[in-house]
């Protein structure tokens, strides 16, 4: 059978770091990274799974809400993956939206974001840390990130100033952190459209989150078998 091929998407420049280890994640379980860039043709690009990774802010405009605070925004890259976005759900692609990815899932589909999250953070430090040494509390649910961890609890990492608000059309909450801020969301009509709120990529150490791209390339697998047969 031929590999899935799964599309990684980022800046125009920089982040080689973690879309590199995204690859590294993407291979290790059989898939075949494809990097997607703003200036990529998307039209012309053949992708069965797609992982959106974090970066730069989501530019309140695409959630009709006024700027609270002044980042760097990457509007070439919000089209870009807004349009991955709605090319994987049109086709029915697996999918995991990774810290920014996440919130652009949930924009995508009508949520909004907290700009900042200083002000919702009561339990947990506002440090930003690769290493895990925050807790996500999984819902109680039979979700799909339940069954990839087998835990109800987890340690995670924290790199962004903002998350998600409002939930977008479809989406379901299934991991929140200490301070009830929502850390993963997944669609549980669809086989796999999961966002979480950390960055995984820097935690493959650890299985459990490496087993969040085996997900995605087992999932792009099957859809594979699926369509020939």
């Amino acid at each position: 059978m031929v590999k899935p091929v799964i599309a990684i998407t980022g800046p125009e420049r920089g982040a080689f770091g973690p879309r590199t280890l995204v690859a590294i994640a993407v291979r290790w379980y059989g898939g075949i990274p494809l990097q997607l860039k703003p200036s990529s043709k998307l039209a012309a690009k053949h992708f069965d799974g797609v992982v959106i990774t974090g970066g730069h802010d989501v530019d309140p405009v695409l959630y009709a809400a006024e700027a609270e605070v002044h980042p760097k925004y990457d509007q070439a890259r919000d089209e870009l993956e807004m349009a991955v976005i709605k090319k994987a759900e049109k086709e029915q692609m697996p999918m995991l939206g990774i810290c920014r990815g996440a919130q652009l899932l949930n924009v995508s589909r009508g949520g909004s974001l907290f700009q900042q999250l200083t002000d919702q953070r009561r339990h947990t430090s506002k440090r930003w840390t690769v290493l895990p040494l925050k807790t996500l509390c999984l819902a109680d649910t039979d979700s799909a990130l339940k069954k990839i961890f087998q835990t109800p609890k987890a340690r995670i990492n924290s790199l962004h100033n903002q998350a998600i608000n409002q939930l977008g059309q479809g989406l379901n909450v299934v991991g929140l952190d200490l301070d009830n801020i929502i850390q993963a969301v997944e669609d549980p009509s669809r086989d796999f459209v999961l966002g979480v709120q950390w960055h995984p990529e820097f935690l493959i150490f650890i299985r459990r989150q490496r087993h969040l791209f085996k997900a995605v390339v087992s999932q792009a697998r099957r859809r594979q078998s699926e369509a020939k047969g």
